[in-house]
């Protein structure tokens, strides 16, 4: 009996408990650095919901929940939050999550050479230790989007023993205080997380262990699934959903993003696009963004031309979708003087960009544009963006819970996303007024203010809003949706 067990074992006709509690994660890209402070991906973001706890999570009604700290309160000019941390919490090295550890934090998002979190939280002036467990963060002006801002990685606490000691290598070995540490990385292979004994709420962690498997073709991350390769992947390919929902061995979730999809135009080129607002006007009357929809996503996605997709509370009606108009395209390059204008536009070479390139391409050909498609990796695409070595990039962001998440690092002079090179005094003076109060007709008349300006300017042109689709294995159980997208692991079961 024992022979014929070490036989099954071996060829893999037998499940160990071990497999049974490792989840296999198909993600759609390799992820950036794991360094919650220099990281800018969505994809790391999967892979920091596993490592990293956040001062507060968000709920599925965007309001934010206690995480690492259980509790804060703001002082009455807006400028003092106090904070209270969870008791009892410790990084993966065994080191404490205390009050100084969370100074420690804060301050390398705001210090650190290369930091990605510097602009989403530049109001905090200083952080004082109050005692063991209680910090205060003193702001230079009012801040509304701060809790914001700490729901994401600028919220995501580091060991201070770790990363003094690791410098610039830290995410190589990240140490955080989150469900599972880190043990190993394999480039465009695998990162491997495990279960930490130590989590302050281990009691809801089932999963032994995570492989994370970058796999960036569609077609070839749902066939591991569907062969039972993976147990779960994200950024299912609308076009395969309704294969999925006849598969009685798989289940989908869903969530629209908080983020957009958008061409970001480099208004510092000295191009036709690059450098005159009515050539951008054109290229955007050129476009059909429902049709685009159609036909890439199998209408899954949400056509939009804001930041906030048309649903979300913050979305200015004042500004409706625009209709395609390809004779004002037309007219608007003759005003410019431009005639059959090139445009190189970056897409991702994974299984969708290049299709959303060429239709775009075909669409705009009819108005006189002349787009070629480069199409890169990832990694690439980022390099060309910071040192501004592209005309155009076909860019995704996964969106925030405060619209100003999804508006200042990109839109502000000299910001750290700011990959239109685009700076505008009146767009920063918006800006800074939404960041100054809580109070929602203020904020609002303020990203309205921003709005007159941004899509007269078009440094961005916003063109939709992404159903976030999974596809997982039914011996998955505890799955939820959440409106950002990422997977929450506690309660997390596979059978």
């Amino acid at each position: 009996m024992r022979a014929v067990l070490a036989c099954l074992l071996a060829v893999g006709l037998v499940s160990t408990p071990l497999q049974a509690q490792t989840l296999r994660f198909g993600l759609m890209e390799d992820p950036d650095a794991l360094d919650p402070t220099l990281a800018r991906t969505f994809t790391s973001r999967m892979v920091f919901a596993a490592l990293c706890d956040k001062l507060v999570d968000i709920g599925p009604d965007l309001k934010p929940v206690p995480q690492l700290a259980t509790s804060w309160s703001l002082s009455a000019d807006e400028k003092v939050l106090t904070m209270a941390l969870r008791p009892g919490v410790t990084f993966h090295d065994g080191e404490p999550l205390d009050a100084a550890a969370a100074k420690f934090s804060i301050e390398r998002h705001l210090k650190m050479p290369g930091s990605q979190r510097r602009g989403e939280i530049s109001p905090i002036d200083t952080v004082e230790v109050v005692d063991d467990l209680t910090f205060r963060i003193n702001l230079k002006t009012p801040f509304a989007p701060l809790l914001a801002q700490f729901t994401d990685r600028a919220g995501m606490m580091v060991s201070p023993k770790a990363a003094t000691a690791l410098g610039d290598k830290f995410s190589t070995a990240p140490v955080c205080a989150g469900p599972f540490k880190f043990v190993e990385r394999v480039p465009q292979d695998r990162i491997v997380v495990e279960r930490f004994d130590g989590y302050w709420n281990k009691d809801q962690i089932q999963i032994k262990r995570i492989e994370f498997r970058p796999i960036p073709d569609g077609t070839v991350r749902l066939t591991n699934l569907r062969s039972g390769q993976l147990d779960l992947l994200e950024r299912l390919a609308p076009n395969d959903l309704a294969q999925v929902k006849r598969d009685p061995k798989l289940k989908v979730g869903s969530t629209v993003e908080l983020g957009f999809q958008s061409i970001v135009f480099n208004t510092a080129k000295d191009t036709p696009i690059g450098k005159d607002a009515r050539v951008r006007a054109a290229f955007e009357a050129s476009i059909d963004r429902n049709a685009i929809n159609q036909v890439v996503f199998n209408g899954e996605f949400v056509p939009g031309n804001q930041w906030v997709q048309p649903k979300n509370p913050n979305y200015l009606s004042e500004f409706p979708l625009p209709k395609r108009d390809v004779a004002k395209a037309k007219a608007l390059l003759a005003e410019a003087g431009v005639t059959n204008p090139v445009v190189n536009l970056v897409v991702y070479a994974n299984s969708e960009a290049p299709l959303v390139g060429q239709v775009i391409q075909a669409m705009t050909k009819e108005a006189g544009f002349d787009v070629r498609l480069q199409a890169t990796d990832f990694t690439t695409a980022l390099d060309l963006a910071d040192k501004g070595n592209f005309e155009a990039y076909l860019y995704n962001w996964s969106g925030r819970p405060d619209p100003d998440g999804n508006t200042f690092s990109f839109l502000a002079c000299k910001t750290p996303l700011n990959y239109s090179r685009y700076c505008n005094p009146e767009a920063d003076a918006s800006m800074s007024a939404s960041r100054l109060s809580t109070d929602p007709a203020k904020r609002r008349a303020a990203w309205k203010s921003l709005a007159d300006r941004i899509l007269a300017d078009r440094p961005f042109l916003y063109l939709f809003h992404r159903r976030l689709l999974w596809a997982y294995t039914t011996k998955l159980t505890g799955f939820g949706d959440y409106p950002d997208g990422l997977v929450r692991y506690t309660g997390l079961k596979l059978d």
